[in-house]
């Protein structure tokens, strides 16, 4: 079992789109309303959406591949392209997307060791993430990896408002 990380670029547009799209419906469609599911698929994962937070240079994608296929993907941000404004020290997770036949195979953990290094590369002191208050499996996984929760902000899903858990976690410098 080979795990390899590479960095994304706009020809990758269609490949996070068919990740996006397959891992948010395995995730979330039993919780919320086909209709409010396909509002948000189709505003967050447009590959017009896609190609502009590519392009962003305040935004990075990483495929992670198990063997020789594609099992998911990490979106960062730092500075004005996180979803947040959380200040110059952190760096934000946006997404960490793993097709569900490759979960529990250490690909989450790879990925977010992954941010730590970004993170460390622009010496930001502290990461964060937004997950749904309603995904216990996330956050578990999250507060195991030592994110603690900090606050909360709203989240829309299609005309529907959830609650997000903000999470952050201290990273060293070392």
């Amino acid at each position: 079992m080979t795990i390899r990380i590479e960095m994304c670029a706009v020809e990758h547009v269609h490949e996070l789109q068919e990740i996006s799209y397959e891992t948010f419906n395995e995730t979330f469609k039993e919780q919320n309303s086909p209709e409010n599911m396909k509002a948000y698929l189709e505003k967050a994962f447009h590959s017009e959406q896609l190609e502009h937070e590519l392009s962003n240079v305040d935004s990075q994608f990483f495929l992670v591949y198990l063997d020789a296929t594609v099992a998911g993907y990490l979106k960062v941000n730092i500075h004005d392209a996180q979803s947040e404004k959380m200040g110059l020290e952190f760096l934000e997770i946006e997404r960490v997307y793993i097709r569900k036949e490759f979960q529990n195979h250490g690909l989450g953990k790879v990925l977010l060791h992954k941010a730590i290094d970004i993170a460390k590369d622009y010496g930001k002191k502290k990461i964060w993430l937004g997950v749904w208050e309603k995904n216990e499996k996330a956050i578990a996984f999250y507060e195991k990896m030592g994110f603690v929760q900090m606050s909360t902000h709203a989240f829309y899903m299609g005309d529907e408002e959830q609650i997000d858990l903000i999470m952050t976690k201290a990273i060293s410098q070392d």
